[in-house]
């Protein structure tokens, strides 16, 4: 069998993507060294909360979707996406070893023609130096001649009923004008509008500049919360003042930090890359600064609310409610809850949390400690046991009102609470 495509890494970008080749028609190959994804795909089952299983069992049911964990099988593709993670180290250095591993692994596969595209966050360069010669070594093939090489990046919108995949532009950058003419053919297929860019770096650079956007501009409402806080300003009623302008501004809000598999990593990926070329990248680092300090000032607001009740962090039961990155999502990636429970844990408070998306916390490579914790049940005997709830993530599907009616205090990092009846002084906004 020949595949129109195979898409490695069947997580958050490639589940997703594989779905929507498949309904248009496509041959699609999921491809993931996780043997519990392929099996749930080849059974029609869901591990994403917002993705359907029916979705993914018509797609099998009509043969247009197989998983396997055999890349040998890219042989039979006549084109190879990649979405694989691209995390931080601990010194905040890029990781590309998914994909320089992922490169190895199918480069011994690669047929001639065959087109690869990558579609992973990273610096600019990483798709025509570092990926090129893996795969280039591997496969004996020369890119640009042999086998077409293209960079087009993910744009995800998790928790966004109105965002689909067809519909989301899609940049695509190719390392020759014919790869870049594969690559536009292959997802013209199925997605509705095309950009192309002139070179893998311009596609790479386009994905780092729509995130660093987003980094800088939290941060400045993050540290406008604190800065409008002293004031006994409330920064969430000045925005929604300030997005009546119909020019000239965009909203953006604050949080208790930074979570995702985006936001709070791909800025470091062009800092890391700059240092190559001499140049520094002060706005960028400053963001960072901000955004991944204001887990310490909810924590100390949480203490200070504590306090002006008599109560002490040690010994003070808390119940963090949203333990996903974002309302509405089961993604757990980056999650400033994580970075919260860690930081009130070792204050010596006891840590629950509630999260109608997370039943059980996954293992996760910075926080390892609170895999398997499972979700309290939510009811009353249960909510009005904790001294304090810490809203970190406001999804949709909880009610504030019995929240407001069972707890004695909350500290409210997501102004979920702004249209909720509330005892005086009840609410903390962090």
């Amino acid at each position: 069998m020949t595949f129109d495509l195979a898409i490695v890494g069947l997580g958050y970008v490639g589940l997703p993507l594989c779905l929507r080749f498949a309904k248009v028609g496509c041959q699609v190959l999921g491809l993931d060294i996780d043997q519990q994804k392929v099996e749930a795909i080849s059974a029609g089952r869901s591990y994403i909360h917002h993705i359907s299983p029916n979705t993914i069992s018509e797609q099998v049911a009509a043969k247009n979707l197989t998983a396997s964990t055999d890349f040998s099988m890219v042989r039979q593709c006549k084109a190879v996406v990649l979405c694989v993670p691209t995390p931080l180290g601990k010194n905040r250095e890029p990781d590309i070893s998914y994909i320089l591993k992922t490169g190895e692994a199918i480069a011994p596969h690669l047929e001639r023609g065959t087109l690869v595209v990558l579609e992973s966050t990273t610096y600019p360069g990483t798709t025509d130096e570092d990926l090129r010669r893996v795969l280039e070594i591997g496969s004996g093939f020369t890119a640009g001649i042999d086998f077409h090489l293209a960079f087009s990046p993910e744009r995800e919108d998790p928790g966004n009923p109105e965002s689909k995949v067809e519909d989301i532009p899609k940049v695509v950058g190719g390392f020759t004008p014919e790869c870049l003419e594969k690559a536009i053919a292959l997802y013209s297929r199925a997605i509705h509008r095309i950009v192309p860019v002139s070179s893998c770096r311009v596609a790479e650079a386009t994905k780092l500049l729509e995130n660093i956007f987003r980094s800088v501009n939290i941060a400045l409402v993050n540290e406008l919360k604190i800065v409008y806080g002293a004031m006994g300003i409330d920064v969430w009623e000045v925005i929604e003042a300030a997005k009546t302008k119909p020019f000239g501004y965009m909203p953006f809000y604050p949080g208790p930090g930074l979570g995702g598999h985006c936001i709070p990593i791909d800025p470091f990926y062009l800092t890391w890359k700059a240092r190559e070329f001499g140049q520094s990248t002060r706005f960028i680092e400053l963001a960072g600064e901000i955004n991944t300090s204001m887990p310490d000032w909810v924590v100390q607001n949480l203490f200070q609310a504590l306090n002006e009740k008599s109560k002490s962090i040690r010994g003070s039961k808390i119940l963090v409610l949203g333990a996903a990155y974002k309302a509405n999502v089961d993604d757990m990636r980056e999650s400033p809850s994580l970075v919260l429970m860690d930081k009130l844990s070792s204050h010596g408070a006891e840590i629950s949390y509630f999260d109608p998306y997370v039943p059980v916390i996954p293992l996760t490579r910075a926080h390892p400690q609170w895999s398997g914790l499972r979700s309290i049940a939510w009811n009353q005997e249960n909510v009005s046991e904790f001294d304090a709830c810490l809203i970190s993530t406001a999804h949709a599907n909880v009610n504030y009102q019995e929240l407001a009616d069972w707890s004695t205090l909350i500290i409210d990092t997501r102004n979920a609470m702004k249209s909720i009846r509330c005892h005086p002084n009840q609410v903390w906004k962090a």
